[in-house]
């Protein structure tokens, strides 16, 4: 039954992946046209409806709405999935799916330093020795010899996943005591009311022909918050979690055949690097957490 559940976690890991990198893809290709903040307002406004009719059907709105919500927590975590997006879009303007994914790898991390102060979780050795690689592999993607360390849009990228790691430091924070709908919910909600209002007076009218852009950038959205949710109700998350790597696979391909960009050496070693020191700590972590939950038993 374990290794049935932990199949069908990878599974469904897979398949997040693929619905996000569609989503990032849609994204990159409204960049060209409308400005980062317009492009988050957009990715919440489009996503919202569907979110409520989910939480509806599952009749979890008591979940969402009542008054153990942790108001302030939801607002800085929607204020930081605000800032990480507009970032991530800025940073797509300029850098392929492969290469911006390659640098968002330090977000899980990244996550193991921040959950020190916020969640009081323990830094061992091996964790300090798997930073320091993927810091190293990030120092790698950025291509040294070639003139773009340190661009604008990488800078942009890396913020981004300093971002992304906060809000999931705290989305587990939030989650000790609210459902996850919830974070669903108010994430969603936070971006477009917040995307709505701050790019109101800047606001570029629709094109006609982005109409099913914007469709598929809902139900791709949609559909990888509901895999990746599904990916963690089964099976350890140290064996599922590095699935999540397998996006890079997914920008490289999108990368050719929507834009015929190619990753060079530098984003390939470096995401490597960092992709080895993710699986060697995942793994490393993997018995731990299969002692406490035979404890929890």
């Amino acid at each position: 039954m374990h290794s049935t559940g932990t199949l069908r976690g990878i599974a469904a890991m897979l398949l997040a992946c693929a619905f996000f990198a569609c989503m990032d893809a849609l994204l990159k290709s409204l960049a060209g046209h409308y400005s980062p903040v317009q492009v988050m307002a957009l990715r919440g406004l489009t996503a919202l409806p569907l979110v409520c009719l989910y939480i509806a059907w599952r009749r979890e709105a008591s979940g969402v709405f009542n008054r153990r919500t942790r108001w302030r927590l939801h607002l800085l975590r929607t204020v930081l999935n605000m800032t990480m997006l507009v970032l991530f879009v800025y940073g797509l303007k300029s850098l392929g799916l492969a290469e911006a994914y390659t640098l968002t790898f330090i977000a899980p991390l990244l996550m193991v330093l921040i959950a020190v102060p916020l969640l009081g979780e323990s830094v061992q050795p091996r964790h300090w020795i798997a930073i320091g690689l993927g810091f190293i592999g990030v120092v790698i993607a950025l291509r040294p010899e070639q003139g773009a360390f340190l661009s604008t849009g990488a800078v942009a990228i890396l913020v981004a996943a300093v971002c992304y790691a906060l809000s999931n430091v705290l989305g587990r924070l939030i989650s000790r005591t609210e459902p996850s709908a919830a974070l669903v919910f108010w994430a969603t909600a936070g971006m477009a009311v917040g995307g709505g209002l701050l790019s109101a007076p800047q606001w570029v009218p629709i094109q006609a022909g982005h109409a099913w852009v914007l469709a598929g950038l809902a139900i791709s959205g949609f559909l990888g918050q509901l895999a990746i949710a599904e990916a963690f109700r089964h099976g350890q998350a140290a064996a599922i979690a590095p699935f999540e790597y397998s996006a890079l696979a997914w920008g490289l391909l999108l990368d050719w055949l929507f834009w015929q960009a190619t990753a060079d050496v530098w984003t390939l070693g470096g995401g490597a690097l960092i992709i080895a020191s993710g699986l060697w700590l995942a793994r490393s972590e993997a018995p731990k957490a299969a002692g406490k939950k035979r404890q929890a038993a």
